[in-house]
């Protein structure tokens, strides 16, 4: 039997985004940690709007946006700024949020 060359991850992701701390790693790391961000918060709005049994286009006819922009923010292929996020969890019955800094505190978005 042939024997196999394993490769750990981590050298992998070192090769392809370059070592921890360089410049092009952390832009990548930055990126990554936002895409993520992105999709936790599509993740927020496509469960409200299903638990309202809201259409895409019925969402984004509330927002003043296409069914288009709804579903780009649902998947997480765009960033949303913090005045959409606000437009569209008021379009979704959400009166209030507020942000959490950890020991800086809370703040309210609206």
């Amino acid at each position: 039997m042939a024997k196999m060359n394993l490769t750990p991850l981590g050298e992998i992701v070192d090769e392809v985004w370059g070592k921890k701390g360089t410049p092009e790693r952390d832009a990548m790391e930055a990126q990554l940690k936002e895409e993520i961000h992105a999709y936790f918060v599509g993740e927020a709005i496509k469960n409200a709007r299903l638990k309202q049994n809201l259409t895409q286009e019925e969402l984004g006819a509330k927002v003043g946006v296409k069914k288009s922009q709804i579903s780009k923010l649902e998947s997480g292929r765009c960033i949303i700024t913090l005045p959409t996020m606000s437009r569209v969890f008021k379009a979704l019955g959400f009166s209030t949020a507020t942000l959490d800094l950890g020991a800086g505190g809370k703040i309210a978005l609206w």
